[in-house]
């Protein structure tokens, strides 16, 4: 029995009954990194010293019968743009490379407190900035299905790592899709909560109105775990909120909506077929699907790249040379700061801090940003119309399987094009999970997308296992286990 496949719960029963110890799970999970580190690039950093002492303290506490925590010795790992404290952060960033955080984010204090070990840090687009991985400063991550692929972006090293068995679960953050997409990628689940229900206190920011933290996993119920250990109001962000969840029903008295917009032109057959897979069996179980038109959907692309790269231009401001991270000199100040941020920033980054800065300019802000507001407003209550018909609604996350690396990157408009599904429900702030339910052509994971209502994410979760135990979606890559 390989342990690093089971789920959290079936790694904890063998722990609590003294079959299997953290030390031993982890030296497997560790062993896996060996193996397929090399190849994928999915961690920038290893903690493994660390773990070993770790695990070890979880070997006492189960050997003693005073754990009570799912989470206890599950190696976890962790996106490079979450604080760690005493750990660089680099955001995969040369402005970042020298960064050692000096506080814990709240999603990682909350993850220490059940014990959870960290695997270490993954690799990511550059500041979140990317849908493939090729981004980072550091070197580009591959999908362990195939590594001629990309893994996805920006979380693509914590999809990676999971695919891969280096780590159990990972955190990842989701902007535009950034989680979605490369758990769909990857053939894994990936889940972004309800926006404000998870804390972004020590989550390098990219769009403060967008971003949020949530999990990448094997299954549905291993998501379940990991949010309700990091969920909850905190007071060091303003913008979270209390978990007041709505129940909503998971069972086949739930009303199904099948989004129009996002199974016409771009999106692949075989990602329409997989939706069409998931309704047939709905429907042999007795619930109502129905089509549903949310026009403003089309504008989904266009909307985000006013509002996110505007934010992100603001946001990134701080890294200046002045007070943190890289500094490259000049004969002033200014040219300080001019130096920093043109050696420091990538391509990408700098492309979207020039858009954003153009959006936010005196003379363009109520032409472009305001109107992007206005257009957020506009889809924000469409959706909000639409769940009175509808419980959840039903899309591909991906409109293709993985791309080849190098495929998109010299066009980068064709590389936004790969988040078209995944930003409607960042925009909305809606809860949104990705759980893969079969295989392209090429022998890669394709993934259906679920949202609902704001603050329905338990039930969303609910209904997402129900797909998951009837698609039973068993594939995993080969070669790394």
């Amino acid at each position: 029995m390989d342990a690093s496949n089971l789920s959290i719960r079936e790694i904890n029963s063998l722990f609590t009954k003294k079959e299997l110890k953290p030390s031993e799970l982890y030296s497997k999970v560790f062993e896996n990194a060996a193996n397929s580190e090399a190849a994928l690039h999915a961690h920038l950093t290893l903690f493994e010293e660390e773990n070993i002492k770790k695990a070890a303290e979880s070997d006492k506490r189960f050997s003693n019968g005073e754990s009570a925590s799912l989470l206890d010795g599950i190696p976890i790992a962790i996106k490079d743009n979450i604080n760690i404290k005493n750990y660089k952060t680099t955001c995969s960033s040369k402005m970042l490379s020298n960064y050692t955080s000096p506080y814990d984010a709240t999603v990682i204090e909350k993850l220490k407190e059940q014990n959870t070990l960290f695997t270490g840090k993954t690799n990511l687009d550059e500041f979140a900035m990317g849908s493939s991985t090729e981004n980072s400063a550091f070197g580009l991550t591959k999908n362990p299905w195939n590594t001629d692929y990309v893994p996805g972006g920006s979380s693509g090293g914590s999809a990676a790592s999971v695919g891969a068995r280096s780590s159990i679960a990972a955190l990842g953050s989701d902007t535009g899709g950034s989680i979605r997409q490369p758990a769909s990628f990857c053939g894994l689940v990936g889940f972004k909560p309800t926006y404000g229900t998870v804390s972004r206190f020590g989550l390098v920011a990219f769009a403060s109105s967008l971003d949020q933290i949530g999990p990448i996993t094997k299954t549905v119920d291993d998501s379940r775990i990991i949010f309700s250990s990091i969920s909850g109001e905190d007071s060091r962000d303003a913008t979270s909120v209390i978990n007041n969840q709505l129940n909503i029903p998971s069972d086949n008295t739930a009303t199904i909506g099948v989004i129009k917009e996002l199974m016409e032109d771009g999106i692949s057959d075989e990602a329409k077929n997989e939706v069409n897979k998931v309704v047939e069996i709905l429907k042999s179980k007795g619930y109502k699907v129905k089509e549903i038109s949310i026009p403003i959907i089309k504008l989904s692309i266009s909307i985000y790249y006013l509002i996110a790269p505007a934010e992100c231009s603001a946001n990134l401001a701080r890294f200046d040379g002045v007070r943190y991270g890289l500094r490259v000199d000049g004969n002033t100040s200014y040219e300080m700061m001019e130096n920093t941020r043109a050696e420091g920033f990538g391509a990408e980054v700098k492309r979207r801090i020039l858009l954003g800065t153009y959006a936010l300019s005196a003379g363009y802000y109520d032409e472009y940003y305001g109107k992007a507001l206005q257009a957020r407003k506009e889809m924000i209550d469409e959706f909000a119309k639409t769940f009175k018909d509808v419980d959840y609604l039903i899309s591909p996350t991906t409109p293709t399987q993985a791309f080849k690396s190098g495929e998109k990157t010299s066009n980068p408009l064709e590389m936004y094009m790969s988040d078209l599904c995944t930003i409607p429900a960042n925009l909305a702030g809606l809860p949104a999970i990705s759980i893969p339910t079969g295989l392209s052509k090429d022998e890669l994971p394709l993934g259906v997308q679920i949202m609902s209502k704001p603050l329905s994410d338990n039930s969303l979760l609910d209904f997402s296992e129900i797909i998951e135990n009837e698609v039973q979606f068993d594939g995993q890559p080969k070669g790394w286990l």
